[in-house]
């Protein structure tokens, strides 16, 4: 009996989860005017937000397909959870919804007549969110298999999780969310007019502005203060921060979070592709 953890490239998997139990990550593709980039190990943060910034139409990214899912459903472990971006961001939950419904009755056909077979249990978590928010869906779960729960008990303590899982970010730009019609002009013309920052947060898995602030620092300022409101104690939680080419500036951020909280761990975390697509150069993501 084991488990193996499967997430769309959206999630970045810290290398301790990885030492702890089996891992997989799906590739989303990023394309940029007439160039895919797979959002894999090959990935290149530094040139990729080069070509970002160079691009004319409209960058985008493209979920995985059934048939990728598939192929890491069909592994050793009986046990397979699967971690997806947000259903209201990207076709990728769907896309494993597919995959597991295909998977299985294709098991059924192979296993029929054999009382041994038909053992493996898939479950697919729409993470309700994206990066950070996605890591933290697969913390919970090694989380709960350590502690000795049934499959089932993992499921239905994972999604009870994520109802109250808190996703927060604000970035230098909103261009690419309004191009992909992820957000409305309206909400997204604050980025560009008079230096004002948006804080916006996830709701059920979909994008809303929280705040608007006069700059990048009070922005970031602001998103710590909003994200802790009515929170009765964190000492419970991990604190994820994820940046897209700012380090110093998600230093800053777990500082004053550090100052107003207490956290049961806290880590900081690079955008991989498609986060990094989104929350484009400078951008910070935090989750808990």
């Amino acid at each position: 009996m084991g488990i193996r953890i499967i997430a769309d490239s959206c999630c970045e998997l810290p290398e301790e989860l990885k030492k702890e139990v089996p891992c997989e990550s799906i590739p989303l593709t990023l394309i940029l005017d007439d160039r895919e980039i797979v959002d894999d190990d090959t990935f290149n943060q530094r040139s990729f937000l080069k070509l970002v910034a160079a691009c004319k139409g409209v960058p985008r990214s493209a979920c995985p397909s059934p048939e990728r899912y598939m192929t890491a459903f069909d592994c050793r472990e009986d046990w397979i959870f699967v971690v997806t971006l947000s259903s209201h961001l990207s076709g990728s939950y769907n896309s494993a919804m597919l995959a597991r419904e295909l998977y299985e009755e294709e098991m059924a056909d192979r296993t029929q007549g054999d009382t041994e077979g038909g053992t493996k249990k898939i479950h697919v978590f729409d993470s309700k969110s994206a990066s950070g928010g996605e890591t933290q869906v697969a913390l919970k779960i090694n989380e709960l298999y350590k502690m000795g729960l049934s499959f089932e008990e993992i499921v239905e303590k994972t999604e009870e999780f994520i109802k109250h899982a808190k996703t927060y970010f604000v970035v230098e730009t909103l261009e690419v969310f309004r191009k992909n019609g992820r957000l409305s002009n309206t909400k997204a013309f604050a980025a560009n007019v008079l230096n004002l920052k948006p804080v916006c947060m996830g709701v059920d898995g979909v994008i809303e502005p929280a705040s608007i602030q006069r700059g990048i620092k009070n922005a970031l300022k602001k998103m710590v203060e909003h994200s802790l409101e009515g929170i009765k104690d964190t000492r419970d939680r991990v604190l994820i921060i994820n940046h897209c080419n700012c380090y110093e500036r998600a230093v800053g951020v777990l500082a004053d979070f550090i100052s107003k909280a207490e956290f049961k761990a806290t880590m900081i975390l690079d955008t991989a592709g498609v986060s990094s697509l989104y929350a484009s150069d400078g951008g910070i993501i935090v989750s808990f």
